[in-house]
């Protein structure tokens, strides 16, 4: 009898077109064997873009066996191994023992040449370290320097998966619409491709770190930086730093420069959101092909219309996407595209406590939460900011390969001259004065991106669970 794997919900995210008709299915028990004649039909060209070609043959996989409730391996061992194997795909899997093992391992030991993708069991702290190994690699091997920040970065040809086994799956949600493990695995083995930007953040002449979701100063930058001193707590530390930040309401000065997208890229509240197919990231991948830029070439800077804006600010927000999540399913910015050449700031200028909160509240509600007086957003290609104080680091934290944690007698001078901390993608940054530019898809995901919506809220890669074999059309 073939294996089975319960509860599992097939929505039309993986199989909306046979026969044009839509199709959503909810089985209370499913087969490996169903699982595999609905892909292997699918990916050989039944209402579908992937040809035989694009599905990979040889993944190298990373398994955080410590990220979230620690249960990647298990993850991975009873819900995609199995998967994979029907499918045919040979893997080579490294459960990785440290942090930053798995960025290691990429940079200098691993033999891209015989894989044709790299998959990351864990949260979003995996996929960034499978991030930074992989550009920076690609960086080395074709002779660019990372530490220019005018270089143009040369896009990596390895696609990237994600199997979600983290706490919040930032990453996974936001380009897939759903954290499910058996759906991510499907993507990979169909072969979907999702470009993505990913925005290079630097402080002068020195690269700090790589960041696809939110670069956060202020508000965000301080929860982070006080959940540090309260690891012991686990996930809950976020919650209680979170109300601590909000109650203490601090607020920083400083002057932030931006260098604003092109008219045709849209606006951050032009409710448009990114779906699969967007016409306006495709828009941006024919005219990155039409472009003979050489990699690593610096860019003209001289046409660069900055733009500054000075004042006190409670919280200052990049965001290369929506960052959506289970929690809050528009996001910090609706409207941000995965793979348009551009991020979306978002300055929150000082306000009242109750102002503050009703902004926040309108991230996990239908309401705008751009549509208030002291918010303003905008369209970015590139960002920098200056902090009215003089920040002072530690040579240690100076360091690029380090974990950019601040030391202690760095936290306290920080705050006594009223700077916060940036935090990008979970970590937090050794300087407060940096810049950063959009580095146009310079990775591809497995993935194929959200479905467009079936009703208000709900995506069709995370529809409520329904009664055994129901289906929707």
């Amino acid at each position: 009898m073939d294996n089975q794997y319960p509860r599992c919900i097939l929505s039309s995210q993986l199989f909306h077109k046979y026969g044009g008709v839509h199709v959503t299915l909810y089985n209370d028990i499913l087969t490996w064997k169903d699982v595999w004649t609905i892909t292997n039909n699918r990916s050989y060209g039944i209402g579908s873009k992937p040809q035989p070609a694009d599905r990979p043959k040889s993944l190298l996989v990373y398994v955080n066996p410590f990220g979230g409730k620690r249960q990647g391996k298990c993850i991975y061992d009873q819900k995609v191994a199995p998967l994979f194997s029907r499918a045919c795909i040979s893997t080579d899997v490294i459960v990785t023992e440290r942090a930053n093992h798995a960025r290691d391992h990429l940079k200098s030991e691993a033999n891209l040449d015989k894989y044709d993708g790299v998959v990351c069991v864990g949260g979003d702290g995996t996929f960034s370290e499978i991030l930074h190994g992989l550009v920076t690699r690609t960086q080395m091997d074709h002779g660019v320097d990372p530490n220019q920040p005018t270089a143009n970065l040369v896009p990596c040809s390895l696609r990237i998966g994600i199997i979600p086994a983290g706490s919040t799956d930032c990453t996974c949600f936001a380009t897939v619409g759903t954290n499910d493990a058996v759906t991510s695995a499907l993507h990979i083995i169909i072969g979907d491709s999702q470009p993505m930007d990913v925005c290079s953040v630097y402080h002068g002449d020195t690269f700090l770190r790589y960041s696809v979701t939110l670069l956060g100063y202020g508000f965000y930058g301080d929860i982070l930086s006080d959940s540090e001193q309260k690891r012991w707590l686990g996930p809950a530390r976020y919650n209680l730093s979170g109300v601590k930040t909000f109650l203490t309401h601090n607020y920083y000065e400083g002057t932030v420069s931006f260098v604003p997208a092109e008219d045709d890229m849209g606006s951050p509240r032009d409710k448009e959101p990114c779906r699969s197919g967007c016409c306006v990231c495709q828009r941006k991948a024919s005219l990155k092909a039409s472009q003979s830029d050489v990699p690593g070439e610096k860019e003209t800077c001289d046409t660069d219309n900055w733009t500054e804006i000075c004042g006190k600010f409670i919280a200052i927000n990049v965001a290369t996407m929506s960052c959506a999540s289970p929690q809050s399913w528009k996001g910090l910015s609706p409207s941000a595209h995965l793979a348009d050449g551009t991020a979306d700031l978002i300055l929150v200028r000082e306000c009242s406590r109750l102002d503050f909160f009703k902004h926040l509240l309108r991230h996990t509600n239908k309401e705008d939460q751009f549509d208030h007086s002291f918010v303003e957003v905008h369209r970015v290609r590139k960002f920098r900011f200056q902090p009215s104080h003089q920040e002072t680091v530690s040579l240690e934290d100076m360091k690029p390969d380090s974990s950019p944690i601040c030391s202690e007698a760095t936290r306290c001078h920080c705050h006594d001259c009223a700077c916060s901390h940036w935090t990008c993608d979970g970590e937090i940054l050794p300087h407060v004065d940096i810049q950063a530019s959009v580095q146009c898809q310079l990775i591809t995901l497995f993935a194929r991106g959200i479905e467009e919506t079936h009703g208000p809220g709900e995506h069709l890669g995370w529809l409520p669970e329904a009664g055994p074999h129901q289906s929707a059309g």
